[in-house]
């Protein structure tokens, strides 16, 4: 059997991952972060695309070397704690934060624009069409690579490469001092942000969906699976770093234009009409409609896959069930969603990057088993405590800790937990891979 993908179909699977992570997060954290950033840009971009780039794309690598399945991600970890790691983040991601997000930021900077009174009822109605819209997409599973990376996507980037061409040719202002904790640490305020885009935990998950449409496409065999994953995550990050970079720049150059807006979306919204007139409003709108709808497609799609997995309830009822929750807590609004996630993602986020980091190191390691459940244990208390903080829980008994003050009080206890791990005596790693086996 043919084991080769057509040039055509490797970018179409490329552009299908691109398109999933690119959503709402993608859009509107960037500008504010830019505009805050102002003269330290440079910094401050390069730790956001260190978590909104660099994370997911060895996320995805690390899925390829793991086997392609989150199971392979976890297979050393106790069976419950595992199925419960996993049940978070699809609810993170899913129904309870990322996917509502998606039609949150649809409303709010594509469709209320064009509203004289808007009223909650409107909101409600726009969530349940376009819930709907994502629901009917994610009804054919098969056909995602089609209908998102040959069609859906390329409008998408067309759309993002006229905006970034403007923004490169005309920016609206220049970049001003540093705000807040951009103005001392930059770098680390960057990477923290990354962390909203949500699209480490939407690597793990997007992986597999990318790994049913290669597999649908004929490829069976596993180094083949591996090679077109890593090259769909490559063209992905290309993606993704090309978007980022722009709306940075558009956000480090729009304090003339949009200096009291208070969010991404806001900004980006000023800025567009800025440049393109009474037109920019329906430019933005077409942009961010197809973004969010490729991500809540995605989303839903994988939320369902993986619960359909574990119940008795079929994919397509799943996505029924997904979908409704999400136009559901759509309702609440963008700013308590996103006030709400920031814990649970400081929370999460840390023993997401702890499996990566495992996915590579586990064959080195002389008892995989047992030094992987450490070092996912110290990953996972060392980030509550910091998302306690972040929850205005009084934890200063832990100020002393490096990076804790940043927001990273997990990343010098993780690593000591992974070095420590090279000495835990036990079987080798051939036999441990025979056990989980």
């Amino acid at each position: 059997m043919n084991q080769n993908l057509k040039l055509a179909d490797i970018i179409a699977v490329g552009f299908m991952l691109f398109a999933f992570f690119l959503g709402a997060g993608n859009i509107i954290f960037p500008p504010i972060a830019g505009q805050l950033a102002g003269e330290n840009l440079m910094p401050a971009m390069l730790g956001f695309l260190l978590t909104a780039v660099g994370l997911p794309l060895i996320t995805v690598i690390a899925l390829a070397f793991a086997g392609g399945s989150w199971q392979h991600m976890t297979r050393d970890l106790p069976k419950g704690v595992a199925t419960l790691i996993t049940v978070l983040i699809f609810i993170i991601i899913g129904p309870a934060f990322a996917a509502p997000r998606t039609g949150l930021v649809a409303y709010e900077m594509a469709f209320r624009p064009f509203l004289a009174d808007a009223q909650q009822f409107h909101l409600t109605l726009f969530s349940v069409f376009f819930f709907c819209v994502a629901m009917f997409f994610a009804w054919s599973q098969g056909k995602l690579i089609d209908i998102i990376g040959k069609f859906l996507t390329p409008a998408l980037f067309i759309g993002l490469m006229v905006l970034a061409f403007a923004v490169f040719v005309d920016p609206q202002g220049v970049a001003i001092a540093a705000q807040g904790d951009y103005a001392t640490q930059p770098l680390t305020t960057g990477f923290l942000e990354g962390y909203n885009t949500m699209d480490t935990f939407g690597a793990l998950m997007f992986g597999m969906l990318i790994v049913d449409a290669i597999r649908s496409k004929g490829i069976t065999d596993s180094a083949a699976t591996k090679k077109y994953l890593v090259s769909a995550a490559v063209i992905a990050a290309v993606g993704l770093t090309f978007v980022y970079v722009s709306l940075f720049y558009l956000g480090a150059t729009s304090a003339s234009v949009a200096s009291g807006a208070d969010n991404g979306g806001a900004i980006l919204s000023q800025y567009v009409q800025a440049l393109f007139g009474p037109s920019g409003q329906l430019v933005l709108s077409i942009i961010v409609l197809l973004a969010c709808l490729t991500t809540a497609i995605g989303l839903i799609s994988a939320c369902s896959d993986y619960f359909a997995s574990l119940t008795s309830i079929s994919y397509k009822k799943w996505v029924i069930i997904n979908g409704a929750a999400c136009a559901v807590v759509a309702n609440i609004g963008l700013s308590q969603l996103i006030a709400l996630s920031v814990p649970v993602l400081f929370a999460l986020y840390p023993v997401a990057i702890a499996l990566v980091a495992l996915a590579f190191i586990r064959p080195f390691l002389p008892h995989p088993k047992a030094a992987s459940r450490i070092i996912v244990a110290v990953a996972l208390l060392f980030a509550l405590i910091d998302a306690a903080k972040v929850a205005g829980v009084d934890v200063s008994m832990f100020d002393s800790l490096p990076l804790f003050s940043v927001g990273m009080g997990w990343v010098l206890p993780t690593l000591t937990a992974v070095i420590a791990g090279f000495f835990i005596s036990g079987p080798t790693a051939t036999q441990g891979t025979k056990e989980a086996a």
